[in-house]
């Protein structure tokens, strides 16, 4: 994996690109400094002739990502690789972000996973239960879409010019010069999913990435394709900037619901009552500022030709209480149900089960046709104050919304520590997003100082007595072998450390990568 080649590679993008990279973290800091002073945001004027422009289109869809009607998303664990490659789904998101720690043993493996993938030289036996798992015939696998981590990571492993690279130029440069050509010759290419983005400059970046990087090992121009994540309030204000910066290389925009949260709370932190969410499970893609953001999604995509992918059904199966997949099958039902009637082409799940559900909802919209973009949805207006209109939900936070938001915290970043990014807590796959929607909102909540229905008001205090008991239960519920041998207190003092600070970490996955041992 870390030949000379692909290391010279890597260094090249390393010096090319991360002053760029510097110089946009620090504008993304500038411009919540101009949040926090001005407690709006809007469409931006200066580029008021690329919105009003409609004669330009995304370059249209290579075959691989023409139909994308349920895609699955996970780690690239050899298991998963080869269960996700063979669920059924058209696409299969390869994570080496939100649902992957990143270890060294885990960056690396997932690429050498990938590449074994696609050399069709990969098989797994399962040692606790025997079972095998080998890959079904190339023309029944899902297509691979790669995500890098975003930008804000950094790669300690590999330094160059003395410093660390960049995750995300480590990340992508691997996948694509091990993998770029390979991929051409097994009818598809090198395809991406954009993670974090908060801006189109951090758009137009990426794209002279792609430009590089395709003249550099001597593929055409537009082999590339980048679907992005619309999961920070910023970048829902500049959908069709982000489409126009990569638009010889845009394949489309997904709606993150999680990130998407934390990052109001995070851009709005100061902005008083009328910004404080409820428990993240009260606000549901039916919400109407969520639907703001949805519904201009679609028709920002469909106007410019681009492929409107929609939001997670994270709900894993149980083996044992079938009356709680019921009720959770026909929750994913309704969800997809909508998704697929409000014009998006395609949606995600966590769970090879829940793909023939997600199929059904597009089946019956979509029929034999690869997608909707045809479905320009000029019905939808959207006013710069209607995806922030917080406010306009009735739902409160709870008390038990902050046990929760404890309980999940603390489960999720004991097992991010142990290098595990895709964690199932109470029958949901969580993954980074998750921790940081949680502390996020425990932070908020405090500094609000929202009053429970109980009467408590949510402090630090009250946090850390919350967290204390939620350890003591998990104590109890594992038994005191299983709590020593794992990361439980370095869990609860961390999430404690990001959701109680004055000084809010942008990430929590800045300070956990210091804790993260491999």
């Amino acid at each position: 994996m870390l030949t000379e080649a692909a290391l010279a590679f890597v260094a090249e993008l390393h010096r090319r690109f991360t002053p760029r990279r510097d110089e946009l973290l620090a504008r993304r800091a500038e411009r919540r400094a101009e949040i926090a002073r001005t407690s709006t945001l809007d469409f931006l004027p200066e580029t008021a002739a690329i919105r009003a422009d409609d004669s330009w289109k995304v370059a249209p869809a290579p075959a691989a990502l023409n139909d994308r009607r349920v895609e699955i998303t996970g780690p690239t664990d050899r298991k998963m690789t080869i269960n996700a490659l063979n669920s059924g789904a058209r696409v299969w998101l390869a994570d080496f972000e939100d649902a992957s720690a990143p270890t060294w043993e885990n960056v690396i493996l997932g690429q050498v996973n990938l590449i074994d993938a696609y050399n069709r030289n990969i098989d797994f036996t399962d040692t606790r239960s025997g079972k095998s798992y080998a890959l079904k015939p190339a023309g029944e696998l899902a297509t691979v879409v790669m995500r890098p981590r975003g930008w804000h990571l950094e790669e300690r492993h590999l330094t160059f010019d003395g410093r660390p690279v960049p995750g995300a130029l480590v990340d992508f440069g691997l996948y694509f010069f091990h993998n770029a050509q390979r991929l051409i010759d097994l009818g598809k290419g090198p395809y991406f999913y954009l993670p974090k983005t908060e801006s189109h400059l951090e758009a137009r970046l990426w794209n002279d990435i792609f430009v590089f990087a395709q003249d550099y090992v001597g593929i055409p121009q537009g082999t590339v394709r980048a679907t992005v994540l619309i999961e920070t309030i910023t970048a829902a204000y500049e959908m069709e900037e982000i489409l126009y910066e990569l638009r010889d290389h845009a394949a489309g925009l997904n709606a993150g619901r999680w990130d998407y949260l934390f990052s109001i709370v995070k851009n709005f932190r100061d902005g008083g009552a009328k910004f404080v969410l409820p428990d993240r499970n009260a606000v549901t893609m039916t919400a109407p500022f969520m639907r703001a953001y949805t519904e201009l999604l679609v028709r920002t995509c469909h106007k410019r030709g681009a492929h409107a992918i929609g939001g997670m059904a994270a709900f894993i199966p149980s083996r044992k209480d079938a009356d709680v997949n019921k009720v959770a099958f026909e929750k994913v039902k309704a969800d997809k149900d909508r998704e697929a009637g409000d014009g998006f082409d395609g949606s995600w799940v966590a769970h090879p089960d829940l793909v023939p559900i997600a199929m059904a909802s597009f089946d019956a919209v979509l029929g034999e046709k690869p997608n909707q973009k045809d479905r320009l949805r000029e019905d939808v207006s959207v006013a710069p104050g209607d995806l922030i209109a917080i406010d306009s939900l009735d739902a409160r936070p709870t008390y038990d919304g902050l046990v929760s938001a404890v309980q999940v915290g603390i489960r999720y970043i004991e097992a991010w520590l142990r290098g595990l990014g895709a964690v199932a807590i109470f029958n949901l796959m969580e993954d980074a997003a998750t921790a940081e929607i949680s502390r996020s909102q425990i932070w908020q909540w405090i500094n609000a100082g929202v009053v429970f229905e109980n009467g408590k008001t949510a402090t630090p205090e009250l946090a850390r007595e919350v967290a204390t008991e939620v350890l003591a239960a998990i104590r109890a519920e594992i038994g005191e072998e299983a709590f020593a041998a794992g990361k439980w207190q370095q869990a609860h003092d961390l999430l404690l450390h990001v959701s109680l600070d004055a000084d809010y970490a942008d990430f929590l996955t800045l300070p956990a990568y210091e804790q993260l041992v491999g």
